[in-house]
């Protein structure tokens, strides 16, 4: 893909998350369906397809494991919840800041649509594996590496709805005081 198609793809991928997004939020979650979205986008719901496999994939996008798991692979000092919160931070620091007024808006949708919390967790539970995948690589037990990731992951999940659904606060600082939460302050 060249960089012109590149670049209109990440177009109508941005168009079609704020569309959906707004008739989320205008209709609900349940009320708006894909086809309502691409109509609303000017764009064939098969468009929709190509960018987004499911409705609920508007909401959960997540680009951010590979990151995630990178910053944490190698690490070797302190315990296995530190070793996870200290690489999360570094992650997060490195990669570019999200649209917050977007990410507020997914995640509010979330936190008060019922349905979609087990979307959420399956999500999470995505990035539990991912990152006790490379836990274990690097020589970690396997259940220590599980319930240190889920543990971890919790407190994020927490930090992250209690941050959508409030009307303040960043995002960065709102994941970095569950971090601390979680896993203590950062000693790096």
């Amino acid at each position: 893909m060249n960089r012109t198609d590149r670049s209109r793809a990440e177009a109508t991928r941005h168009l079609l998350t704020e569309v959906a997004i707004g008739l989320f939020e205008r209709d609900g979650f349940d009320r708006t369906t894909t086809a309502s979205i691409a109509a609303a986008a000017g764009v064939s719901e098969m468009t929709f397809f190509r960018h987004f496999g499911t409705k609920q994939g508007v909401l959960f996008d997540d680009p951010y494991d590979p990151a995630i798991v990178h910053a944490i692979a190698g690490r070797r000092d302190g315990r296995l919840v530190q070793r996870i919160t200290a690489g999360m931070r570094q992650a997060w620091a490195e990669l570019p800041e999200p649209a917050e007024a977007q990410v507020r808006r997914r995640i509010a949708i979330v936190a008060t649509t019922p349905e979609l919390r087990a979307g959420m967790s399956a999500n999470m539970e995505r990035t539990v594996a991912a990152v006790v995948q490379q836990l274990v690589a690097d020589g970690s037990n396997a259940f220590e590496a599980r319930v240190a990731a889920g543990a971890v992951m919790a407190g994020v999940a927490a930090g992250l709805l209690e941050w959508a659904t409030s009307s303040d606060g960043r995002l960065h600082e709102s994941l970095v005081a569950a971090l601390e939460i979680v896993g203590g302050a950062n000693d790096e």
